[in-house]
């Protein structure tokens, strides 16, 4: 009989165990995915102020170029 219980308790703690292991993985997908999206975000960010800096001192070497 004790062997019996403590059969179930161990089995309780697995299921207990294995029950937040499985939550924390989802957790831990949607924070990855959470993650992703905010690199791209900052990626295209960058992508977009790199192009408008380009943009500006092309318009620059231009305008001074047309001067000369």
């Amino acid at each position: 009989m004790k062997n019996a219980l403590k059969f179930g308790f161990l089995g309780l703690a697995l299921t207990v165990a294995f029950a937040s292991c499985n939550n924390a993985e989802t957790k831990s997908e949607e924070t990855a995915d959470s993650v992703n999206t905010a690199i791209e975000n900052t990626v295209d960010s960058a992508t977009q102020v790199i192009d408008s800096i380009a943009d500006s001192t092309k318009a620059v070497v231009d305008s001074t170029v047309a001067a000369n």
